[in-house]
C-alpha cells in the first residue's frame, strides 16, 4: 500500500498542509526554507511590505536560475558536441593515413 505522509509547511506566514510522498518531504522542506529565507531578504533589502510582492520576487528568481541552468545545460552539450566532432574527425584523418 502506498503510504501518504500529511505535513504542513509555512510560507510566508501562512500554514499549508499537504498530502505527500515520504521522499518528497525533504525537498518540499528544503523549498520552502529556501523561500522563506529569500523572502526575508527581500523584504529586509528592498523595504517590501506587501507578501504578493515579495512572493512574486522569491519565484522570479527561482525560476530564472532553473531557465538559466537549462540555458547553461544547452551550451554545454553544443561544446561537448562540437569536441566530439572534431576529435571524430582527428581520428578519422589518422586512420585513413594508416
Amino acid at each position: 500500500m502506498d503510504e501518504r505522509l500529511k505535513i504542513k509547511l509555512s510560507i510566508a506566514d501562512r500554514v499549508y498542509p499537504l498530502t505527500i510522498d515520504p521522499s518528497q518531504e525533504e525537498g518540499l522542506r528544503k523549498a520552502a526554507k529556501n523561500i522563506e529565507q529569500l523572502a526575508k531578504k527581500f523584504e529586509q533589502n528592498y523595504a517590501v511590505r506587501d507578501k504578493q510582492d515579495v512572493l512574486a520576487m522569491c519565484a522570479l528568481q527561482f525560476a530564472s536560475k532553473y531557465e538559466q541552468r537549462d540555458i547553461d545545460k544547452d551550451e554545454d552539450q553544443e561544446e561537448a558536441l562540437g569536441r566530439l566532432k572534431a576529435l571524430g574527425e582527428m581520428l578519422g584523418s589518422e586512420l585513413s593515413q594508416l
